[in-house]
């Protein structure tokens, strides 16, 4: 059983790549309702279903098995909301094209990896930084992606 339901999970990478549900659905060839249901952690989904949303997000589907008591170091920390609002802004995903540029890597990898990291920061700051701490954020980064030292 996992520790965590999965729809809370499922709604930040939605949110946080400014899709909609019926967008999702479309992608995964799912009904609106049935992922609707998923979000609000009803509901018990196929791997298949999860792959096919995994597919639309454009994230990787993950299972693994663990012996008793064993703990993995995967996190499935849910988006801030402060990071789903700047995931959807112009500038964001300006920079993070322009981050995926200067690596050679796909937008959408950058932009998945960002939330996440932020999601993982603002874990371990017991606290979500506001809008603009993540700005200085990526600007950092942008800064060291574009003048390595």
């Amino acid at each position: 059983m996992p520790k965590e339901p999965i729809g809370p999970r499922l709604r930040a990478l939605r949110q946080a790549s400014g899709r909609t549900v019926a967008s999702v659905a479309a992608d995964a060839g799912l009904s609106v309702p049935y992922i609707a249901n998923l979000e609000n952690s009803r509901g018990n989904p196929t791997t298949s279903a999860l792959s096919r949303l995994a597919a639309a997000l454009g994230t990787e589907l993950s299972i693994e098995f663990t012996a008793a008591g064993e703990t993995t170091s995967t996190t499935t920390t849910p988006a801030p909301q402060s990071v789903v609002r700047l995931s959807r802004t112009r500038r964001f995903r300006e920079t993070v094209r322009a981050l995926a540029e200067a690596s050679g890597q796909d937008p959408a990898d950058v932009s998945g990896r960002l939330i996440t990291a932020f999601s993982v920061i603002a874990e371990a700051m017991g606290r979500e930084p506001g809008e603009a701490d993540w700005w200085r954020v990526l600007d950092a980064l942008l800064l060291v992606a574009e003048h390595p030292a």
